[in-house]
């Protein structure tokens, strides 16, 4: 009963400003995984690809049951289609990463410096490693301000349950991405403040991203099962491309299965129990 009452006193509020509110803390969970760099100088391979394939499944989760599901049904209760938002824009969110991809500099994490993708520029390999988790982080916000967007079309308890989950699921999953990015940096020399501040800036573009996405579909009601879609290829377009990879190196592939499967039940599990 309580818990329904503070539910529905947030219901009252801007979704805008609960959008700000909800990727400030998935900035924050960023920040946190950064802070490890004060207590080690390595991550055991075998965990940190325990980590980013738990990563992996909370995002796939997080594309289907928090985004693709609702834009589906959205659009089918108006008596449309439900498969043309989600194919066009889970496509088009791909294809928006894909050219983020191949426009903006980075370095995935155990690449060489002249491994690094995107323009050709002579920033320094730890400056792309941010920028590499940077991209991760432009649809995970994205998704979290798209979902409490829809609060403005939508204002019911579900709705709000299902954002407050993609949320903390988010969250969750960017903890071994703070960590993935300041504990290589303070391997290779900077101090642990340098590099605690360069891992937690890679969470920075949340904030942005997740009011954008919120300002968009709460002033365009028709855009909104194409939002939840965009961001939800966008997500997987990142997964497909950077985490299963990255978690696949080495010798240890079972544990970022594992990982993965953990990561998925976790998130499926908040989504369904909460929303």
């Amino acid at each position: 009963m309580s818990l329904t009452f503070s539910l529905e006193s947030l219901l009252k509020v801007n979704p805008i400003l609960l959008a700000f509110f909800a990727t400030l803390f998935t900035w924050g969970v960023t920040a946190l995984g950064s802070s490890l760099v004060f207590f080690f100088k390595e991550i055991n391979k075998k965990a940190l690809n325990l980590m980013l394939g738990f990563a992996a499944g909370v995002m796939i989760a997080a594309s289907f049951w928090s985004l693709l599901a609702p834009a589906i049904e959205m659009t089918e209760t108006a008596g449309k289609k439900g498969w043309i938002p989600a194919v066009v824009g889970f496509l088009s969110g791909g294809l928006f990463l894909y050219i983020f991809d191949k426009t903006l500099p980075h370095l995935h994490l155990d690449r060489k410096l002249e491994q690094a993708e995107g323009v050709k520029t002579s920033l320094h390999r730890s400056v792309l490693l941010v920028l590499a988790i940077t991209l991760h982080n432009i649809p995970e916000g994205m998704a979290v301000g798209v979902a409490f967007g829809a609060l403005s079309q939508n204002p019911s308890i579900g709705m709000l349950a299902s954002a407050i989950a993609l949320a903390i699921g988010i969250g969750i999953q960017n903890f071994p991405e703070g960590a993935a990015v300041s504990v290589p940096l303070r391997r290779e020399g900077f101090s642990r403040w340098k590099a605690f501040n360069y891992g937690q800036i890679s969470g920075a573009v949340e904030p942005v991203a997740g009011v954008i996405g919120a300002l968009l579909v709460s002033y365009a009601q028709p855009v909104l099962p194409y939002a939840l879609s965009f961001a939800a290829g966008a997500m997987i377009f990142v997964v497909v491309e950077e985490l299963i990879p990255e978690s696949q190196s080495g010798h240890e592939t079972d544990l970022s299965t594992i990982g993965a499967m953990i990561g998925f039940a976790v998130m499926m599990f908040l989504d369904v129990a909460l929303g």
